[in-house]
């Protein structure tokens, strides 16, 4: 089960899953994971060379194309602090901002993993509610129901 919120540039995504914290950290700690969380449709890949775990200060490049459109993205890993929580922040991409904040909360049924995104873009109130929130949404969802499907 997962709840999912997307209003005004805030993302608010939970999912409850039966592993402990340490596991699901360590699933996030490998960027090539990043691709089973992608839906398809956005062709996403790393361009970059990556660490065989990630830490604070690394650097991830991708590229993925929206509607056709090729997207380079860079995020920066700014907090890293297993199990609990880390930090990536968008350097160069599509937003003004991104701000994505991982959480793993143990609990007596697992795991409660929560994402927090604070974005905005440049032509923010015209996009936002008939173009990219809607797509924002689709990308959550199918993160959330492959994090059920891959880790329980």
């Amino acid at each position: 089960m997962f709840d999912l919120k997307i209003s005004g540039g805030i993302i608010d995504c939970s999912v409850q899953l039966s592993v402990k914290p340490r596991e699901l950290f360590s699933f996030f700690s490998d960027a090539n994971n990043l691709n089973l969380l992608t839906p398809k449709f956005l062709k996403f890949r790393i361009v970059s060379e990556l660490p065989p775990v990630l830490y604070q200060g690394a650097l991830i490049d991708y590229r993925l194309s929206l509607k056709g459109i090729p997207i380079f993205w860079r995020t920066k890993i700014t907090t890293w602090d297993p199990p609990y929580r880390f930090i990536d922040k968008q350097l160069i991409g599509p937003y003004r901002k991104w701000h994505h904040e991982h959480i793993f909360i143990e609990n007596e049924k697992g795991c409660l993993a929560i994402d927090k995104v604070h974005y905005s873009l440049l032509c923010g109130f015209l996009l936002n509610p008939v173009f990219v929130e809607p797509q924002l949404l689709q990308i959550f969802q199918y993160r959330a129901s492959k994090l059920i499907e891959l880790i329980g």
